[in-house]
């Protein structure tokens, strides 16, 4: 059970990913309503992902990375960057919800040139460590 619900973890942070990417083209075409609605999948994916995330974890906790030596250490810069920013972009994002719920655009316009690309990193770099972790080098 663990690994399908690693499995749906890495499909809604490639999800969270295409999404964002897709708001940001909508965005700059002035495309609103599609924005709203790419970003809105992207808060979905994220939202889920973390509920999926914390039930896998308690289900099976933690899993040690099977690669050494440089694979190691890059596995672990990336996998520390993620959770870093992972805690630094939810009140970010629940802070751009409640600006657009307040249509209180310039300001939301501000904070998302900042959230947008840690949003990004996390989504992607989520991705890549369920590769590095589960199809590439395994787990022990």
């Amino acid at each position: 059970m663990g690994d399908a619900l690693a499995l749906v973890n890495a499909v809604l942070n490639a999800t969270s990913a295409v999404a964002l990417l897709t708001g940001w083209v909508f965005i700059r075409r002035k495309e609103i309503r599609r924005h709203r609605n790419a970003m809105l999948t992207a808060v979905g994916a994220s939202t889920l992902f973390l509920a999926f995330y914390l039930t896998r974890v308690a289900v099976t906790g933690t899993h040690q990375f099977a690669g050494e030596g440089a694979a190691k250490v890059v596995y672990l810069a990336i996998l520390f960057s993620h959770m870093v920013l992972a805690v630094v972009v939810v009140p970010l994002v629940l802070r751009l919800l409640w600006l657009a719920w307040k249509e209180r655009f310039d300001a939301r316009a501000r904070l998302a040139r900042w959230t947008f690309p840690g949003w990004g990193y996390v989504s992607v770099t989520g991705l890549l460590v369920y590769l590095l972790l589960y199809q590439i080098y395994g787990y022990k």
